[in-house]
């Protein structure tokens, strides 16, 4: 009856902090394209000449958090590096693609993208997606991907290295 059990953390503070970081961030940026955008869409939202601004607003505030997580999981990669022996430099670039792909993100497609839909004529009714942004949609779209194969790559070595 006086059976004391003890919890240990078999995994290090970082492992855990990058495997949450990325759990969150992954899910996260799937809600966001799979289920937001797409709705978004279906329902006629995207056909809004003010859409632009509003879109820019919703990743605006997405991508600051990307970069938040990327910085994170770099940090966590770094000091699992740095304190153990089976964590190579695989692990050190993917998180450091992880992060670039929140930088081209943040600073170019999301710029590009609100200043090509921005609609500056305020006289015409009939909005059209103008050419550039089907190829920024494009870049999003291989990005998102290798962020998502780069991600679940880096968790299920944080999660297969105990």
């Amino acid at each position: 009856m006086n059976a004391i059990s003890h919890v240990e953390l078999k995994r290090p503070i970082w492992q855990a902090v990058a495997m949450l970081t990325l759990g969150f961030w992954l899910s996260a940026s799937l809600v966001l394209s799979w289920v937001i955008m797409p709705s978004l869409y279906v329902t006629g939202m995207m056909a809004q000449p003010s859409f632009a601004s509003a879109g820019y607003a919703i990743f605006w505030n997405f991508n600051r958090i990307e970069l938040l997580c990327a910085s994170l999981v770099l940090a966590s990669v770094l000091a699992l590096c740095n304190t153990q022996s089976t964590w190579r430099l695989r692990s050190i670039v993917l998180s450091v693609l992880l992060l670039a792909v929140a930088l081209v993100d943040t600073y170019f497609l999301t710029p590009q993208m609100s200043a090509i839909g921005i609609q500056l004529n305020i006289f015409e009714t009939v909005f059209e997606t103008p050419a550039g942004m089907n190829l920024l949609h494009a870049g999003y779209w291989v990005l998102e991907a290798v962020k998502l194969v780069a991600g679940c790559m880096l968790l299920s070595w944080c999660n297969s290295d105990q």
